[in-house]
């Protein structure tokens, strides 16, 4: 194969001001039939940022460390970026990337994990904007990371940052977003979760742990995966410390920032729990140290497939038939979040 001549950062996208974010919020739920007052209430989330979702500026933050450290390490290779939902959208990206005569890029999807939302639309949404581009690159997506030393050591960094603040025997927990059990029945998604979890909580020194689920959206009736976040919260006693590590999530998002910062930390004080969260990796260095070596994976055959855990590094290519789409609840019904993805 051969090796790539560009990278390109792929993530979910969000708003930047007010005004954008029910265009956003139309892109995010294109295709389905979701009523403007839900789309309304979703908004407000966002509104109670000014409009403005955190994971943009992360993205450009992630963007310049990892075009510096493949600068500082010899890799002279262009470092582009595009959304699935709002700008820079991937079909414009690709525009700009044949422009600048790229023949072939590996793609760093922002989703460790592996599930129908974090993987294989992704793999679908590249195949869509390829087709749609005349001339544009050949793309190959990057392999999933999650049990990678880089995203272990990032999360583990801020876990242990957090804890050294928490005082005496805090409740450790860590959070991902919540998916339809039908969606996780055909995916890696819950195996992978708690591989990196123990990975983390093991380097932060963290011997008890729990799994847990936040954001969840859909019809009341449709199960999901749990214990959710502020379920387990109002069974904690008064007078407790749970810190929570976000560990579906390689930077703040929306679902960070209002579902775990806002919504269960107003729980938790509504019981007198104090609720710590610890950092995303964002631009932490190790984390752009890990971008470089999955790069240099495709760039040399030969190189290193750093992997922690007893999975061994994931193939490139996801097995067939896995990470199936989800089964769409009925039009006019949805949930809580329906508005928001992974």
């Amino acid at each position: 194969m051969t090796p790539p001549d560009a990278l390109l950062v792929l993530s979910f996208g969000g708003p930047e001001r007010p005004g954008e974010v029910m265009e956003f919020l139309g892109n995010v739920l294109r295709g389905r039939d979701v009523p403007r007052e839900r789309m309304l209430a979703v908004a407000e989330h966002y509104h109670h940022f000014g409009g403005v979702s955190p994971i943009n500026g992360h993205n450009r933050e992630l963007v310049a460390a990892v075009r510096a450290d493949l600068a500082a390490h010899g890799i002279d290779l262009p470092v582009y970026w595009g959304n699935r939902n709002w700008h820079p959208l991937l079909v414009d990206t690709l525009q700009v990337m044949r422009d600048d005569g790229v023949r072939r890029a590996a793609v760093l999807v922002t989703s460790a994990f592996g599930s129908w939302s974090g993987c294989r639309q992704y793999c679908d949404d590249l195949a869509r904007a390829a087709a749609a581009v005349p001339g544009a690159p050949a793309l190959d997506k990057l392999r999933l990371y999650y049990d990678h030393p880089g995203l272990v050591e990032a999360f583990a960094d801020g876990l242990a940052r957090t804890l050294a603040g928490a005082g005496e025997r805090p409740r450790v927990w860590f959070a991902a977003h919540s998916i339809p059990e039908s969606m996780a029945a055909s995916a890696p998604y819950q195996r992978q979760l708690r591989v990196a979890a123990a990975l983390v909580a093991e380097r932060a020194g963290v011997g008890t742990w729990q799994m847990c689920y936040q954001s969840r959206s859909g019809p009341p009736g449709q199960a999901w995966l749990g214990p959710d976040v502020c379920e387990l919260l109002r069974a904690v006693p008064g007078g407790d410390t749970v810190v929570v590590c976000p560990l579906g999530f390689v930077s703040d998002h929306m679902e960070v920032v209002y579902d775990l910062d806002t919504e269960a930390a107003g729980v938790a004080a509504g019981r007198g729990v104090t609720l710590l969260r610890s950092a995303t990796p964002g631009s932490h260095p190790a984390f752009v140290a890990m971008v470089r070596e999955l790069l240099g994976e495709r760039l040399d055959p030969g190189a290193p497939r750093r992997s922690l855990g007893p999975d061994g590094p994931w193939p490139d290519a996801c097995p067939e038939g896995c990470c199936a789409p989800p089964r769409r609840p009925a039009a006019g019904v949805v949930g809580r979040n329906a508005s928001r993805g992974a």
